[in-house]
């Protein structure tokens, strides 16, 4: 069987997406980036002072290769690019807010993006998820019947089949029934992305109405929900997770639901509790966390954890590659 990144490097391979990477005074950042244009897998678009980064690159050994650098304080499109972003606030921003806000790299970039100039972004090697994903929600905005974006982890085993999607562990604290229905919609495409059939099971402490809470409730309610806006897909809830996974448990307490027992697409009731969950399956589990992949934005902005290795980034790329061309074919 094709390794899980095997099948998206073939699926990105020679597409020429644009990735802007604002972080180019990071050498993790820029070692992915060299490693995706010698591979031919992703056309980066480096943000920085262009003698500064072509130092950099030649001081790691990368000079082999021509790079787009683009240094936000000297832009031949800057006052277009300005143009464009008060318009899109339109009187959320004033002028000197633009011209201050788009030397940030973070919304220089999510603009390139907007502009139609790159296809995506991966940032956060060394700024916080709410630097990143800000610039995104304001600029880019969620897609239309989406009311916020969620973040996911991909839950993987390289050179198995093994490969589940959890979330939303990484945006959003306590969502009500409406939102983590739209969740569970949202990431049944994101799985189909990593060739998952998704069979979507809505955590709980409770399945079937096994136990009586407000929290149980609100997943009953959600995967009602979820149902109305796509009767197609396979799912249901409210589940535990031993009956979600375990056919043998599924039989037990859930014995006619038609994803108990084979869920590979786990909604958490909240962000604590998927927080807690991917990171157990991840240590106790050995399942490499990839992650957070956002979702439910118009085009595709990804973050990195801050402890990010250079291969970490290399492969959140290879997924914003393989988003933005999903969405290219929608």
């Amino acid at each position: 069987m094709r390794s899980l990144f095997g099948s998206l490097r073939e699926k990105v391979a020679s597409n020429y997406v644009k990735i802007v990477f604002p972080e180019g005074n990071d050498d993790r950042v820029l070692r992915a980036a060299a490693r995706l244009k010698f591979e031919g897998l992703v056309d980066p678009i480096i943000l920085g002072v262009k003698d500064e980064v072509h130092d950099a690159l030649a001081h790691l050994g990368f000079m082999d290769q021509d790079y787009k650098v683009i240094d936000p304080n000297n832009f031949d499109q800057f006052e277009e690019m300005k143009a464009a972003f008060l318009d899109i606030r339109k009187g959320k921003a004033t002028p000197e807010d633009a011209d201050r806000l788009l030397r940030d790299v973070n919304y220089f970039g999510v603009m390139l993006v907007k502009m139609g100039l790159a296809d995506g972004m991966v940032s956060g090697a060394i700024h916080s998820t709410a630097d990143t994903v800000r610039p995104a929600l304001q600029i880019i905005k969620t897609k239309p019947g989406i009311s916020r974006t969620s973040g996911v982890f991909l839950m993987n085993r390289e050179n198995t089949n093994e490969r589940y999607i959890f979330a939303d562990c990484a945006i959003n604290i306590d969502p009500n029934a409406q939102e983590l229905a739209e969740i569970a919609v949202n990431t049944a495409d994101t799985a189909k992305i990593f060739d998952i059939d998704p069979k979507i099971a809505l955590l709980s402490f409770s399945t079937m109405g096994s136990a009586k809470a407000p929290q149980a409730e609100k997943v009953q309610e959600a995967t009602r929900l979820a149902k109305e806006l796509a009767p197609e897909l396979s799912l249901d809830g409210e589940l535990q997770f031993d009956a979600a996974f375990v056919p043998e448990t599924a039989a037990i307490k859930a014995p006619n639901s038609p994803v108990a027992g084979q869920a590979n697409v786990f909604i958490f009731p909240d962000l604590q509790s998927g927080n807690i969950g991917y990171k157990i399956a991840q240590r106790l589990g050995m399942f490499e966390a990839i992650g957070p992949i956002l979702q439910g934005l118009n085009a595709p902005v990804n973050d990195l954890s801050r402890g990010s290795s250079a291969e970490d980034i290399y492969k959140l790329a290879i997924i914003t590659a393989a988003q933005a061309i999903d969405a290219k074919a929608k």
